[in-house]
Order: structure tokens, then sequence, then C-alpha cells
């Protein structure tokens, strides 16, 4: 029997409180995010001690010796699900050894990690299929609550398994329905083609961020900032960001590393002025090798901030792939959103970026904005469809807690938020017809629908960056404030993060501790 339920102003069905009691925290993370995937909207509350606090639906999470045992109660019923671990399989145990047991420390760390994955995997999936018995309905993505499914889809492949037996794994052991698991599958084996000429162990790419927008949309959590307050103190902006430049160029020419790709984000790199993106493309050029990239992106983005004059100043440089982003084509969202630019305005920046010579140049769409229902997607499509860009990516809306959206949410609370099946089915179909193929996936924490962002591209137009960057395959050097940088190492194995601060006075006035931080962690890690 289904636990009580209350019905919002819009209908919507959600549960009004839920605690989760973890007497044993190992698996918390991945507990609460599940839990939170099939009750979208409610209050969840994690508590480490019995409180008196009364929820709609309780849980309880108790560890024993060879087992994870789950308890849930509501007003009308209870049960029980138990997770069964392999006799006397402890992660613990593995970690405790002496060192005359422990001959080689970096296997037995290998051992250990993949017992907690076998023994997390064990638990979601009890939970998992007890969740689905207490609300009724799957999730398209079963119990997988990362980000990455294409990258557990290459992991598969590249261990061996036969595209057939990669697709069993997921459909088993992750719950993922068979239309996601072809999408993963589909999408890790043309990652796989488009890397296959890059060198992960010598090789890099470079993030630079430009943390300025025209105006703040809505749903943004990025760091950007409204370029009409921090107008005047863009050139100080460039200042320290060309310093980190050079300093980071100089780094990795002494590692003897190779740059791979280049990506220009933001925040949106084109609110710079001509002569402010002369000086930023100036010192990337002159600094890093950039003749033999496999590619270089720049981030139009907003319509609203690309000229003639920036375009044919970004066409002096090597640059090969731009992108120019609606997110939707109907002149009422962008409205709402804080967009403000027109729909009018899109068509005449993408067709000015094709009267330019770009030859390359994606879209980006968001497919579950405030009011927008299937018909006004399809609308948004048929638009796209008109220009023909080289590629599109189709986001589902991930509101974090940072974004105006969620921050003021009751300013929104009479809004729809619709994303299904049905509208991801027609995005694809979309893009099919274009003559795109999708080329690489992730996910975000609570993205509408619990869907998917999606990149689909025609050939040899898939975005290199966007796919190293979401499968950590090689290190990401991450520039500007904000910036955060993924070291990967140990083939793969190791990830260390060194990170810029978001606040751009800080970044300026701190610029040397900023370069030191990465001067210490590409010595110590790459």
């Amino acid at each position: 029997m289904h636990p009580p339920q209350s019905v919002t102003k819009r209908g919507i069905i959600h549960l009004f409180k839920i605690g989760i009691l973890f007497e044993d925290r190992e698996f918390e993370h991945d507990i609460y995010e599940l839990i939170r995937a099939f009750y979208p909207g409610s209050e969840i509350h994690s508590f480490y001690e019995k409180e008196e606090e009364t929820c709609d639906l309780f849980f309880k999470i108790t560890k024993q010796a060879d087992s994870c045992v789950i308890s849930y109660e509501n007003a009308e019923t209870k049960g029980v699900a138990s997770a069964e671990f392999i006799k006397g399989q402890s992660s613990d145990a593995l970690v405790s050894c002496t060192d005359a047991e422990n001959q080689n420390a970096a296997v037995q760390k290998e051992r250990a990690h993949a017992v907690r994955k076998e023994r997390k995997d064990t638990v979601k999936i009890a939970l998992y299929k007890l969740l689905v018995k207490l609300t009724g309905k799957t999730l398209p993505w079963g119990n997988l609550t990362g980000i990455r499914p294409a990258k557990l889809a290459m992991g598969l492949i590249e261990s061996g398994m036969k595209n057939t037996e990669a697709a069993q794994e997921m459909r088993e052991r992750y719950m993922v329905s068979p239309q996601k698991t072809a999408l993963a599958i589909t999408i890790a084996n043309r990652e796989r083609e488009i890397l296959k000429d890059i060198d992960y162990e010598n090789g890099y790419s470079l993030y630079v961020g430009i943390p300025f927008c025209p105006s703040i949309c809505l749903y943004c959590s990025f760091s950007s900032y409204p370029l009409k307050q921090w107008k005047d103190r863009v050139y100080l902006y460039l200042d320290a960001l060309c310093k980190e430049i050079r300093a980071v160029a100089q780094i990795m020419h002494e590692k003897g590393k190779k740059l791979d790709t280049v990506y220009i984000g933001g925040g949106t790199p084109t609110t710079l002025e001509p002569d402010q993106l002369k000086i930023l493309l100036d010192e990337i050029t002159a600094n890093f090798d950039c003749e033999h990239l496999a590619e270089f992106t720049i981030e139009a983005g907003r319509p609203d901030s690309i000229t003639r004059e920036k375009l044919q100043m970004i066409r002096n440089y090597p640059i090969t792939r731009i992108s120019v982003n609606p997110q939707t084509m109907n002149q009422e969202t962008l409205d709402i959103i804080g967009r403000r630019h027109t729909v009018e305005e899109t068509k005449q920046a993408f067709a000015l970026a094709r009267e330019c010579g770009f030859d390359n140049i994606n879209m980006d769409l968001i497919v579950g904005l405030p009011g927008e229902d299937r018909e006004m997607v399809e609308h948004t499509l048929g638009e796209v469809r008109v220009l023909a860009p080289d590629s599109v990516t189709v986001h589902s809306l991930a509101v974090k807690r940072a974004a105006r959206l969620n921050i003021f949410k009751d300013r929104y609370q009479e809004m729809t938020f619709e994303n299904n099946q049905e509208i991801m089915d027609m995005t694809m179909r979309t893009a099919y017809e274009m003559g795109m193929g999708p080329y690489y996936l992730y996910r975000q924490k609570n993205m509408k629908g619990n869907f998917e962002n999606v990149g689909y591209a025609k050939v040899d137009k898939a975005g290199i960056y966007n796919i190293l960057i979401m499968e950590e395959k090689q290190p990401i050097i991450a520039l500007g404030a904000g910036g955060s940088s993924k070291l990967v190492f140990d083939h793969g194995k190791r990830i260390e993060r060194v990170e810029n601060v978001k606040d751009v006075t800080n970044y300026i006035e701190r610029i040397d501790e900023m370069i030191e931080r990465k001067r210490k962690g590409i010595n110590t890690w790459l």
C-alpha cells in the first residue's frame, strides 16, 4: 500500500515529509539520493539518532555483520528489505591489515574499493526494489544516482564485455530501462571512436572561464556576474586571467604535456568586447600550441552578446567550434527566465555566424523550462531544424540550490515544469531527422523527470571537450574565477581537484595563490 501523499496546487502528487534514520552511514549518500529520485519535491530529512519529529514516511538504515537492513513505516503499513553481502566480505577488514599482510598497498586498496562498490551496489538494488514496491513506479535510469551513465557503459565495454553483456549488466545490476541502456551503450561506443586518437596519459585539455553575462538566467547556478555591474573590472579580470594562462602554460610545458582541446566558457565569453577578446585569444595562442589541437571551442552563448565584429575577431584565431544557445525559441519563456533577448536575435546571430564562416555551430536547448509544454518544445525544435546547426545539446532542466528559480521558488510555484519520455523521444527524433546522432550524455541532481542531458552531432562535429570532461579520461586544467581543475592520473583511476575561488574580486586579488595551488597540484599528481 502506498504511503499517504499530499496534493499541490498544480495537482502534482508528492509526499509531504520523509525521514531517514542512518544508524550506519556507509551508504548514506546513495540511499538519500535514490529515495529523493523516487519522491521529487518532498521534504527529506536525515537523522543520526532517533527523533520525535513526525514524518509521512520513515526509513531506518541498519548495518549488520553481513547485511544492510532497510526498514520503513508510514501511517498505514511498514516493511523491511535486507541487502545481503557476501559472507565475511568486509571493507573494514580489508583496509585494517597489518603491514606484513599488506605486501602491496595499491592492490590492497583496489580490492577494498571493489568490495565497497559491490556492497554499495547490493544495497542500492535492494532499496530500488523496495521503492518500486512502495511507489508503484520505476525510474528510467534505475538505481543510478551518479551523473555519468555513459562512463559506466564505457567502463564495462573497456573491461572486455561485448555490447550485449554490458547492456545486460546495466539492466540487471543497475535496473536501467532498456531504452536508456541502449542510449548509454550507443554513446559509449561513439565516444570511444571519437577519442581513439587522444593521448590520455600525456595530453590534457584547457578550460578558460569568463564569468560575465548580459543578465543572469533564472535557472543559472554558475559563477556568473551581470556585465553592467562589472564592466569597469573586466580588464582587471583579464589581467589576472592572462597571468594564470602564462603560468599554467609554463608549468604544463615543463611537465612535457600536450594540449588536446581548449574550451572558453562562462558565463558568456562574448560579453567581452572585440579588443578584450583579442587580449584573451592572443594570450592563449602565444603561450599554448594551438595549431595542432583536436578542438578549440568558444561559447558565443547568448545571442544578445554576438556582433559581427566579435565573430570576425574570433575568426582570426584557430577556433573550430562555437555555440549559439537559444535554450528555447518561445519568446514568453525567454522573458520569464531572464534571457533578455528575442527569438529573432537568435536567428540573426546564427545567420551571422554562418556568414562569418563558422562551419561547426552548436545550439543548447533546455527541456522542462517553466510554463513550457510539449507543443512549445515542438515549436522550438521546428525553429532549430530550419537553422540547421551542426550539433544540438538537449538539457533537462535541473534547478540547483544557488539558482534564482530555487531561491525565489515561492514566486514560481504556480508554474508547471513539464518533462517526460515523450518529450525526450521527440528531441531525439528531431536530432536524427537533422542527421545527428547522440555522442555524449550526463545527468545532474534535481533533474526534472529523472532524465538526462544528451549531445547530438553530425559526423565529425561532436564536441570532444564535452566527452573528455564527462568521461574523465585526461586532466582538465580550468582557469579563471570558479575554475575547477580535474587532475586525472594513475591511468585514469584517480582524480584530484584544484579549485579557484568563485568570487571575481577574490580571484583578481589572490591570483598568485591560485597559480601556486595549480603548481603544487600539477607537480604532485601529474
